[in-house]
């Protein structure tokens, strides 16, 4: 499972694929995936988001 963060809100969901309306802030959204796949967030195994890719995604939010 990924975790998705709608770049309007900032909301995160997990699920396999993003939903086409955020839940959050109920817009039709890109959403970005967040989710950890190194080490050194604990992988992609671990549910976790990557930190850095969540913080860059904040330069694309609208």
């Amino acid at each position: 499972m990924s975790v998705w963060k709608c770049n309007k809100c900032g909301n995160t969901v997990e699920a396999t694929t993003p939903p086409e309306t955020c839940p959050s802030c109920k817009e039709k959204c890109e959403f970005i995936d967040v989710t950890c796949y190194i080490p050194e967030c604990g992988g992609p195994d671990s549910g976790n988001v990557n930190p850095q890719v969540f913080q860059e995604s904040y330069k694309s939010d609208k």
